[in-house]
Formats: structure tokens, sequence, C-alpha cells
């Protein structure tokens, strides 16, 4: 008989330990063993002694975090097969950001997927969600309420160059999250053929570096340094979300200001925001896509975990399978 992943996955105060394999899954506090699904800093921390993680991952981290972010890494492929202990891991795409990575772990004659963050859209940045069939999925909820249903991401594009076309003496501020979302935004305005430099704030400049020099095509990104920022007319300018209104962004004269994030579903997240132009662009899966994933993973049994656990469990429960919540702490709504 299989024994059953809950027998030797364990929700413990640090995260997901892997018992039979000695590790923790995207552990919030060092611990001796890590294995990281990707970048962001909820999931990525430092101060572990061994880090496993994709080649693009463990890049993130170093550039984040500086090269002595842990004391020894290991650079994982996907589909590549590591034995830890008693346990076979690979890891597989997740579709959130480059690098990041579903977590498959056999043992005792079962399989668990443990999503990490993922969506199912297309991303020009990174490898699609790739489905896996088990006998446990836990899934992330960031958006799992039904109120979430993410618009086609070229409308959303769209917007940004029509809100370029009828300001023609404003720059358009887009304000999206540093890691993964400013670099997507940046592809999806390529695809949408827009070959003018775009402007970034300095705080976006390392991570684009780092998806060039791994290959992905951004086209000409320049400095919105200040000196600069007099000579910035009518065109595109990325930030962190948390400079719209800054004295920084003010330098840009009157800027639209918009941010990208799948909240911008919510108008009082937009109006927090201080978002003119509201941009649903999601590395999440909305609610749809969730209980798609469900479907396509094929599982009997889903853990759910960090986000809007009890709508998505009611709804995998009505589908006729089991689930409940995992009730992992320490991971943010990074968006």
């Amino acid at each position: 008989m299989a024994l059953h992943p809950q027998a030797w996955l364990k929700a413990l105060p640090g995260g997901l330990y892997c018992e039979p394999g000695g590790f923790f899954i995207d552990p919030s506090r060092p611990v001796d063993r890590a294995i990281v699904t990707h970048g962001h800093g909820d999931h990525a921390r430092a101060g572990h002694a061994k880090v496993a993680a994709t080649a693009e991952t463990l890049a993130i981290m170093a550039v984040r975090y500086g090269d002595g972010f842990a004391r020894q890494t290991q650079a994982l492929a996907y589909g590549e097969r590591l034995a830890l202990g008693d346990v076979t891991l690979m890891l597989e795409p997740a579709g959130h950001i480059l690098g990041s990575a579903q977590v498959v772990l056999e043992h005792g004659g079962s399989r668990a997927v443990i999503s990490g963050d993922y969506k199912r859209r297309f991303d020009p940045t990174c490898p699609p969600f790739t489905p896996v069939h088990c006998d446990v999925f836990v899934t992330e909820a960031t958006f799992g309420l039904p109120v979430f249903h993410h618009p086609p991401d070229r409308q959303e594009i769209a917007k940004i160059l029509h809100a370029r076309d009828l300001f023609p003496d404003r720059n358009v501020l887009v304000g999206a999250y540093s890691l993964g979302k400013c670099q997507r935004v940046i592809a999806l305005l390529r695809r949408a053929g827009y070959d003018r430099p775009i402007y970034l704030h300095g705080a976006h400049q390392a991570l684009c570096d780092l998806y060039v020099a791994l290959g992905q095509d951004l086209g000409l990104l320049l400095p919105a340094t200040v000196a600069d920022t007099a000579k910035i007319k009518n065109e595109i300018v990325l930030c962190p979300p948390s400079a719209i209104g800054e004295i920084w962004s003010r330098r840009l004269g009157d800027p639209v200001p918009a941010v990208a994030s799948g909240w911008m579903r919510i108008r009082a997240r937009a109006r927090q925001a201080r978002a003119e132009l509201p941009l649903i662009i999601s590395d999440h899966c909305d609610w749809d896509e969730l209980l798609q994933t469900v479907g396509d993973v094929d599982a009997p049994e889903v853990w759910v975990t960090h986000g809007r656990e009890e709508a998505l469990i009611h709804a995998i429960a009505q589908g006729g399978r089991k689930a409940r919540a995992l009730s992992l702490v320490g991971y943010e709504d990074e968006e």
C-alpha cells in the first residue's frame, strides 16, 4: 500500500518539511537544507546552509542577497531527478516568473506536487506551467475567490499604449513589482509592437540586467535618473508601486499613474495604490485558472495554502475531491 503524503509532509513553523528527505520547501527561516521554488522574497530567503533551485532562481537570489546567500547551492534543471534520502525530487515549470518551479516529490509509492506560486497565462519571460498528475497537489490561493477574473493581458497592455497616445504631454508611469512583473510588462509591450526605449526606476535595473544576461530580450532600457527626467516626455516609465506619488515620480511632470497587479480588480486597492490607470496583470492564477489546474493535475486530494483558502476548498470539495487548508505562514501577496 502506498504511503500517503500526509505521513511524510509536515507543516511546521518554519514551513513545509519533507521528513524522509530532510528538507524544507520555501522555508521562512534559515534551515539546513531548502528547496526554493522561485526568487520572490517570501519564498527565497538568505541564510540556509544548502539551497537547491533552478539556476535562474539561484542567480536571482545572488543578485538580491549577494553571492554568499547560502553556504552551498545546487542548480537543478527542469525534469532532473535528485535523490534526497528516500525521496526523489524533480522541478517542473510553474510559469510564475523566470526560474519558478513546482516541486515534485515521490516517496513510498505516492507523489506530491507543491506548486509554489504559479500562473497559467502566457509569459514571454518564462516556460509555461506544466501539469503533473499526483496523489496530493499543494496549491497557492492568492486569488482564490470567484470575484477574481483576470482579463486578457493584451487588453491591459493596450491601455498603456492608449494612455500614451491620449496624453502626448504626459508620461505613463507603471508601478510593477521589481521581479517578474516588471520584466513581463516590458516583454508584453514589445510583443504589442512598442519599440521605443522604456525607462526604469533604479530599483528595477539590476533584475532587468539579470534577465537580459539570462537571454531575455527586453529591448532598449534606459535609466529614469533624476538628471534626465526633464528630457523624458510621453514615454513609458516603470517603477515599484511604492514609488508612485513619491518625490521621484513628481520629477516626471504630471505622469499617468498606472499599477499592474491582480489586486487592481478591487477598486479600493486601486485607489489605495493611487492608480489612475489600474492594470489587471497578475503573475498568479485567477479563480477559474485555479480550478482548471486542480482538474488538470487530477489529484484526488488538494492542500490549499497562503491565500483565500476557504472558498477554494469548498469549490474543490464540491467537485468530488478532498481538500483542506495547509495554513502555512510567512507568505505575502506580492503582486
